[in-house]
């Protein structure tokens, strides 16, 4: 009988008891959360990082779901850029266990369609700012284990980078053609598309319109929608008031950088003189001879 009631004496040391007596189980310890965080890898067309004040959107869908349009783990969570990621709002693993998904583009934007998100370039890219403005970013990382750690994504760029340079032909020098006054156009182009934010593909749409290019002083560059361009003028320079027309079917392809080399021929004094070819009248004019 002594041993039963030392058992039961060390038994109950691990059970407490409540007001009238009663015996209340030790409480089970919370499961810790893991807030989500991320990192990016990126080379923009303008520096090698993003900049302060940057915004990305995530959605987080855990395994085994696909990307929907709306009801995802996480929904288009803003995400802004100060030297690390801080989101909106913070948010944490579903669990310690299941693995998850994370689709990132930039800019953010507080609606969007995951199948056809739209977008636009600047048809004026003259500037640096408007230039900026006309980039978009996609990126996906898969199969992700809940981690205290950063989730490391890449985003490509979904646009070309059309670089366009303007060099002396006949009658130009360097000096000279430096010194003029240069208009570069890049005519024919769509500046709208949409975008499947599940796979990154880019469709073009809306109608040709004209782009203006950043001026970098050595050459000119703007970001084009990914698309195909029928032969048509592509590349309109104007040298000092004179237009010079590079005539070119082209396609665009995203995440790249596309060069186009005009080389300028000066016309004297406004007057072009050539020789026309000759009119053949099909009859042979000939005949014997003594």
């Amino acid at each position: 009988m002594k041993r039963i009631f030392t058992i039961a004496t060390i038994a109950l040391s691990f059970i407490s008891c409540g007001e009238n007596g009663s015996l209340i189980p030790e409480p089970t310890p919370p499961v810790e959360r893991i807030p989500i965080n991320i990192s990016t890898s990126i080379t923009r067309a303008t520096d090698s990082a993003f900049e302060a004040g940057d915004k990305v959107g995530i959605f987080v869908v855990n395994e085994p779901n696909t990307l929907a349009a709306s009801g995802n783990y996480v929904d288009n969570m803003g995400f802004t850029y100060s030297g690390q990621w801080a989101p909106d709002e913070e948010i944490f693993w579903k669990d310690q266990t299941t693995k998850a998904d994370f689709y990132c583009y930039y800019p953010y934007a507080e609606s969007v369609n995951t199948k056809a998100h739209t977008f636009a370039t600047k048809a004026d890219q003259s500037t640096l700012a408007n230039y900026k403005a006309s980039e978009f970013l996609w990126g996906k990382t898969e199969l992700v284990t809940p981690t205290a750690d950063v989730v490391p994504i890449t985003v490509n760029h979904k646009l070309s980078n059309a670089i366009v340079i303007v060099e002396p032909g006949n009658g130009y020098t360097a000096e000279s053609l430096a010194a003029s006054d240069i208009k570069v156009k890049i005519a024919n182009v769509k500046t709208e598309m949409l975008v499947n934010l599940a796979t990154g593909a880019v469709e073009a749409s809306g109608v040709p319109t004209t782009v203006t290019p950043l001026n970098e002083g050595t050459y000119y560059r703007a970001l084009i929608v990914p698309q195909t361009v029928p032969e048509d003028a592509l590349i309109i320079v104007t040298v000092d008031g004179v237009t010079y027309t590079l005539v070119k079917a082209f396609k665009f392809e995203a995440n790249t950088q596309h060069c186009f080399t005009v080389k300028v021929n000066k016309v004297n004094n406004g007057v072009n003189i050539g020789i026309g070819g000759w009119v053949i009248d099909g009859t042979d004019n000939g005949g014997s001879v003594e």
